[in-house]
């Protein structure tokens, strides 16, 4: 038994000894000097992820000595140049969920590594690199690159720990920085929101989502409002009042269907569909229409649409105030100080009265309350 354990044993140690040592698990959750941190942003449907490793001044001297100036051979690894790994430890990862512009170039949805040449002249290049999986730039080859794009840096106030983040974010942009001591290094990214959300709204009508009327009144809303094609707006809220799995007129969607038709030059089918749609809308829901058309300057249908909502809600909030919203925008300040009485006298709530008083002092100076 002795004799059969010591054979066991050597077995076991000559395999240990054999087997590379990468095959071991490691110890990759200890603590780092330069801890991992990620950004998130999203524009529009579409996420853009930075994940970087973040490195501090600790009095060092930054640009043109811990991070030389150009590119530059690291001595390790099989590239002869090599730029500079926009953080520390492995690639910066850049990430986008659908396409960019940068800088006015296409980079495609996909997941980068994320480099920079930093010159002494107050410039430097981003680098796209399908190679995000490297370890740092010691193994860079241009030939790897999807995207270079050159810009002009920034002097900032001090930033001790390497910090990456979103700055001027708007309906389709955002400006992504590099800071770290004094510099700021920075790149737009432009999105076409618009594409993206159209595009994803037709992948998911064919699922789950496509059996909800309130799902195609929605991807109907957002073309109209976002300059999409109006022909399938209208198929879309066609879907919606009729489709296959439900059929049902609302105020919303014949509101929806009626705007598209207004943008079409269909004035009158607007019109009447609206006439349509009052009866079975909320006196919200009217209230709203009656503001909408004041909006576009149609104010003798505004009008006649607040007289249509008291006449069918009398004595509730907010058809007076509708009504003094209406002869405001008419310059009748007469009858806009007699509804804004009434509807002091009916609002609900100390907001809402807070905010009629406020338009009766307008009134009173001949201000509109529009």
């Amino acid at each position: 038994m002795k004799k059969n354990y010591m054979a066991f044993l050597a077995t076991v140690l000559i395999t240990v000894f054999l087997i590379p040592s990468s095959t071991y698990a490691q110890l990759d959750f200890l603590p780092r000097g330069s801890q991992m941190a990620k950004i998130s942003q999203r524009i529009g449907n579409t996420d853009v992820t930075i994940v970087y490793s973040r490195p501090s001044v600790n009095d060092r001297e930054i640009w043109g000595s811990l991070v030389p100036y150009g590119m530059n051979n690291l001595g390790f690894g099989t590239a002869t140049e090599s730029p500079w790994r926009a953080g520390a430890n492995e690639n910066t990862i850049f990430k986008t969920s659908h396409d960019l512009l940068i800088g006015g170039e296409s980079l495609p949805a996909g997941k980068y590594g994320l480099h920079m040449i930093v010159n002494e002249d107050d410039s430097a290049t981003i680098i796209f690199s399908k190679n995000h999986k490297a370890w740092g730039s010691y193994f860079y080859k241009p030939e790897e690159d999807v995207l270079r794009i050159d810009v002009t840096t920034n002097e900032v106030t001090h930033v001790e720990q390497l910090t990456y983040m979103f700055n001027e974010v708007d309906a389709t942009s955002a400006i992504v920085s590099l800071n770290w001591e004094k510099k700021q290094i920075p790149f737009k990214v432009t999105v076409n929101v618009t594409d993206n959300v159209l595009t994803e709204i037709r992948q998911q009508l064919q699922t789950s989502p496509g059996f909800s009327r309130q799902s195609w009144e929605q991807a109907a809303n957002f073309a109209l409002n976002n300059d999409g094609n109006l022909d399938e707006a209208m198929a879309w809220v066609d879907a919606a009042i009729a489709g296959q799995f439900f059929s049902q007129k609302t105020f919303n969607n014949l509101n929806i269907k009626s705007q598209i038709l207004a943008k079409q030059g269909k004035t009158t089918e607007a019109k009447l569909l609206m006439e349509e749609a009052m009866p079975l809308g909320t006196v919200f829901q009217v209230h709203g229409y009656g503001r909408q058309l004041i909006g576009q300057g149609q104010l003798d249908a505004a009008l006649e649409v607040f007289k249509w909502n008291e006449k069918n809600h009398k004595g509730t909030w907010p058809v007076h105030y509708g009504l003094a919203r209406a002869y405001s925008a008419m310059g009748d300040n007469k009858a806009t100080l007699k509804h804004l009485k009434i509807a002091l006298d009916n609002a609900p709530a100390q907001a809402n009265k807070d905010r009629v008083t406020a338009n009766i002092v307008k009134a009173e100076n001949g201000e509109t309350i529009n």
